[in-house]
């Protein structure tokens, strides 16, 4: 039986997520903040662990640093949806914790129903993550980034380059793909990306609405190309990428202008928002399959599976995030099995891999 720790101030929280775990088939042990969890570690000997972010004492961040130093295993954060949530979430999946969940708004009791689901959904992938391989991975990259940074004799660094010109419409797309672990994997992705990359990179990462423009900041202090939030309708250019709005998808169409990404609501068909499946499903629809390229990363679920497998057949290439550095193998897992994917590589082969293939 699964062992999950739940970690929060709150005590109604506390309660409604450890009758949600214990109905659901786990064994729940709780913690009222980060010290009274770290005492009971070596006692519980969780296979879980659900952390609040803000907890008095001893917050979330200060005690998953704990948790990864003394006894690694896998964390879900619960944050609020807001900006200050979003930035101390985001550094916590930085920190080793493999996924979030979304703190309920108003009254917890009256949230249960949509609550549950998605927290047994989390849990149980989960309890299957590779611990701390995103955290461990992404300090290989950038200390490889920072010696390539390095000064020359002269002093110069590189200079990030910017979108191209507006009069320099895309040749193709790439769509790339992530759920649970993806912020670490496309860090690992876009920071590896060759500054003269020469199609725009599209992103659907399953994430609230509150989370993405903080995802999208950080990735652009991070990568060599321009990465922006498609808030609105925003055309595509060489030298950008382009982060779907959170909680809902992200779809391309063509104007006289050019091809463009557009935020639309959250398509009921589909299970996961921003929808990988739509999105890939609405370049196909504009753009010649010899044209396009599909990444799919870590994730639970399949979203995307299906798409790229179908693009894969149409004679566009996809790439899987291969099974030995993603924290989840369920998205690019599924790719795998539908015989859908054109290469399969570790997260710090796909930069190469993608840059091979726009080279043909």
């Amino acid at each position: 039986m699964t062992k999950v720790l739940v970690v929060d101030d709150s005590a109604l929280l506390r309660r409604v997520l450890s009758e949600i775990l214990t109905e659901a088939g786990f064994e729940v042990a709780i913690a009222r903040d980060g010290v009274e969890a770290l005492a009971k570690l070596d006692e519980v000997r969780p296979d879980v662990v659900t952390l609040d972010v803000q907890m008095p004492r001893m917050n979330g961040l200060e005690c998953l640093e704990q948790i990864m130093a003394r006894r690694p295993c896998p964390v879900v954060m619960v944050s609020s949806l807001t900006a200050e949530g979003a930035e101390a979430t985001l550094s916590a999946l930085e920190l080793g914790a493999v996924d979030f969940l979304p703190k309920p708004d108003g009254v917890v009791s009256l949230a249960i129903d949509e609550l549950a689901p998605v927290l047994i959904e989390k849990v149980t992938a989960a309890a299957t993550a590779k611990v701390g391989r995103g955290s461990r991975l992404l300090e290989r990259l950038r200390a490889r980034r920072e010696a390539a940074r390095a000064p020359t004799k002269t002093g110069a660094r590189p200079r990030k380059q910017g979108a191209a010109p507006a009069g320099d419409p895309p040749e193709g797309l790439v769509l790339v793909g992530t759920s649970t672990g993806g912020p670490a994997a496309l860090e690992a992705l876009l920071g590896d990306i060759a500054p003269d990359f020469p199609w725009p990179i599209l992103v659907a990462q399953h994430m609230p609405a509150s989370f993405t423009a903080s995802l999208a900041a950080r990735l652009d202090g991070l990568c060599p190309l321009s990465v922006v939030e498609a808030a609105g309708p925003t055309p595509l250019r060489t030298g950008g990428v382009y982060i779907a709005r959170g909680g809902a998808d992200m779809v391309v169409s063509r104007r006289a202008a050019g091809l463009v990404a557009l935020p639309a609501p959250a398509d009921p068909a589909h299970r996961w928002h921003p929808s990988v499946d739509r999105l890939v499903a609405s370049a196909m629809a504009h753009v010649a399959p010899d044209r396009l390229v599909g990444v799919l990363m870590t994730g639970m679920g399949d979203d995307g599976a299906r798409t790229m497998a179908e693009l894969h057949r149409l004679g566009g290439r996809t790439v899987a995030e291969s099974e030995e550095t993603a924290v989840v193998w369920g998205m690019p897992g599924a790719l795998v099995r539908l015989g859908g994917a054109s290469a399969v590589e570790p997260v710090d082969a796909i930069a190469g891999r993608l840059s091979m293939m726009l080279a043909r």
